[in-house]
Formats: C-alpha cells, structure tokens, sequence
C-alpha cells in the first residue's frame, strides 16, 4: 500500500488520521501545507479527487478571517479559489489521503475514522 497524507502536522484531525495509521502498522509519506509548497497541480489532483467544495475549507478559521471581497470572489470563481489555496494552504480541508493498493485507489478528505480505517482495509 502507498499512501500520502496531506495537511498541517499540529492539526488535531492530522493528528487523529496519522495515529489510525499508526495503529493499524500502514506506512505512509506526510506532506506538510506549512514546509512543503502547495502547487498547481497538485491542487488540480485535490480537486479532481473530492471536488472544489470539499477541498475548499469554508468552515476554517482562516476563511473566516478573510476579507469579504476574497471571500465572493472564491465562492464565484474557481481560479480566484485556487489562488486563495496556494498562497494559504491552510483553507484545504485536511487531512487528505490519497494511495492506492494491489486493488483500490484511497482517496478520503476531512477526518472520518470510519472511512480512514475502511480505505486501509
């Protein structure tokens, strides 16, 4: 099995997701938002995946302290979203997975125990 986790290690729901990996002895690879650049493509990949609804974290501490100008042009434009992402990593909605094994494609955002433990299985 490989995996990759995305997201910000001091993050309670990273933290929540890497102990279940952990636990269940699968090796994975961490990418930080914080030490690692966030790029294009690899955000096209996020969105591909779950859609820009779900990578686009509007619950986040960091959306709420947007101006309301950023914040209308990244719910009517995609690529003002986008932007908004790359140079602050922290409006993705993590932890995301994404690997595969001999069978499946894992693919899980936001945490969820149950969905965690059945994409490992």
């Amino acid at each position: 099995m490989t995996l990759t986790v995305y997201g910000i290690k001091n993050c309670s729901s990273v933290k929540k997701a890497l102990n279940i990996l952990d636990e269940h002895q699968v090796t994975y690879d961490f990418f930080d938002f914080k030490k690692q650049e966030m790029t294009n493509d690899l955000l096209d990949k996020f969105i591909n995946e779950f859609g820009m609804e779900k990578v686009l974290n509007k619950r986040s501490t960091t959306w709420r302290k947007l101006s309301d100008e950023d914040k209308d042009a990244a719910s009517r434009d995609d690529n003002a979203a986008k932007e908004l992402m790359i140079t602050q990593p922290n409006l993705i909605k993590r932890p995301i997975v994404l690997g595969y094994d001999k069978t499946k494609n894992i693919a899980t955002i936001g945490f969820d125990n149950d969905a965690i433990i059945a994409a490992i299985s």
